[in-house]
């Protein structure tokens, strides 16, 4: 019989090198502060800023155009509803409907901004 052959081990030279390991997760780019967590927080208070410009823009439209129409129109300031001056019952009762509405908006495009931050951070 005739005795078995010794197995011989073949490899390449570059096995014994460092791996690179996965990609960092996003999250943890965001927690240590590094320049591509900068960006992603970035974009997202970028996100935020143009909201709230939006939104206080609308309101502040809202407020100076009601005050710049009785400056300017006198019937308006004149007229009545139920007793109550055409302005004041404007702002008491039309504007807060109106700021309502505005306030949820807000509410819902910043949440729907963050839910897509969050996707963003989750694909990568």
């Amino acid at each position: 019989m005739t005795a078995p052959r010794a197995r011989v081990r073949i490899t390449h030279p570059r096995t014994d090198a460092v791996r690179p390991g996965p990609a960092p997760p996003v999250l943890r780019e965001i927690d240590e502060q590094t320049r591509i967590g900068d960006v992603y927080v970035g974009s997202l208070i970028r996100s935020q800023r143009r909201l709230a410009v939006v939104v206080c823009a609308a309101i502040g439209l809202l407020l100076v155009g009601t005050a710049v129409l009785g400056a300017i129109t006198a019937q308006f300031a004149d007229l009545r509803l139920f007793g109550i001056a055409l302005p004041w019952a404007v702002l008491g009762l039309l504007v807060y409907p109106v700021l309502i509405a505005l306030g949820w908006l807000a509410v819902r495009s910043a949440e729907r901004t963050e839910r897509a931050f969050l996707e963003l951070v989750r694909r990568r």
